[in-house]
């Protein structure tokens, strides 16, 4: 059996992610599994865990394993991502889980490491991963979805407001992201945003946000993208323009249920490589976490991570459906 190396967020899910983690390592004791843990201290400790695990000598194959919530997932990706060797599994302890909905993982954390367990010398599936370069020669990969403009600035509200936490714990998480949209859509600035995708230059006048997405969700459990496969070499991108602040409402809540993409106000694309300018420096997420400002660069890495889930059955059935649809 590979060994499995658990990176732990103590303060996911405010603190319930240590309960969480509890359990886990009593069931990995009593099935008497070969496993090492850590504990994240900091913002971007994860990453460093992660990055550390992968050097370790001998490169065997090994399994690192997030026990958090999307940020620690992104956290994690960003430290492996350049190690073929390794292989990542999940187990939601956060708030949001996107990651988990994406990849078919059970929502519930004994059925999400029955499932690793399961799968644990199978070699993994592999998933697509988006790649941001930054003008300041940064860069930032993502699993999920990455954005530019208004659901930008809401995560980053979010993500430092004392609200959310309390909302979690009345499981209430997702109206922090309705509170902080009916906060910021009176006075947000739209701007005009220059987009170029695989090659071909588009300009958006009055855009709210654009969003990049591997797979359909974000936001804890919003279809930004319905039809996004992470593993079909494409990203879905999403972008919402000339539109009023009144309808907007109405295209949030349809988020929900994928149904915005049938707004004329709302442009749907697909592609590998894209560049995103805006008139003005606008805010910038990479899987719900802040990573800077517009300008920059998006390139699609094609199967660059193995990620433990039996996700070809699903990817399989809804290619098959479309194919249908489309015949």
């Amino acid at each position: 059996m590979k060994k499995l190396y658990f990176i732990v967020n103590p303060a996911a899910r405010n603190g319930f992610c240590l309960e969480i983690w509890k359990k886990v390592e009593k069931e990995l004791q009593n099935r008497n599994v070969d496993y090492q843990s850590y504990f994240t201290e900091f913002s971007g400790h994860a990453k460093e865990i992660a990055a550390q695990i992968s050097k370790e000598v001998p490169k065997e194959n090994k399994i690192v394993i997030a026990v958090g919530g999307d940020g620690t997932v992104h956290e994690i990706i960003n430290g492996i991502i350049n190690f073929p060797h390794i292989a990542f599994g999940f187990i939601p302890g956060g708030s949001g889980n996107d990651f988990s909905r994406g990849f078919c993982i059970p929502s519930k954390p004994d059925a999400a490491l029955a499932a690793i367990l399961k799968l644990v010398n199978y070699d993994g599936f592999l998933t697509d991963v988006g790649k941001i370069s930054q003008i300041d020669s940064s860069e930032n990969y993502f699993i999920n979805n990455m954005g530019a403009g208004l659901d930008a600035l809401i995560s980053y509200e979010v993500n430092k407001s004392r609200a959310k936490g309390f909302l979690n714990r009345l499981s209430l998480g997702r109206l922090v992201y309705a509170y902080f949209l009916l906060k910021k859509l009176a006075t947000y600035k739209l701007t005009t945003l220059e987009v170029r995708i695989d090659g071909q230059e588009i300009s958006f006048v009055d855009s709210w946000f654009i969003t990049v997405s591997n797979q359909p969700f974000y936001g804890g459990g919003m279809k930004i993208a319905p039809a996004a496969i992470m593993n079909d070499g494409l990203f879905d991108i999403t972008v919402v323009h000339r539109l009023s602040r009144i309808k907007m409402l109405f295209v949030f809540v349809s988020v929900f249920w994928g149904k915005h993409i049938y707004f004329k106000e709302v442009k749907t694309y697909k592609g590998k490589s894209i560049s995103i300018r805006s008139s003005a420096p606008i805010f910038v997420h990479a899987d719900g976490e802040h990573i800077g400002c517009t300008p920059l660069e998006i390139e699609l890495l094609e199967g660059a991570l193995r990620v433990v889930t039996s996700m070809e059955t699903q990817i399989d059935n809804l290619k098959g459906r479309e194919m249908n649809e489309f015949q």
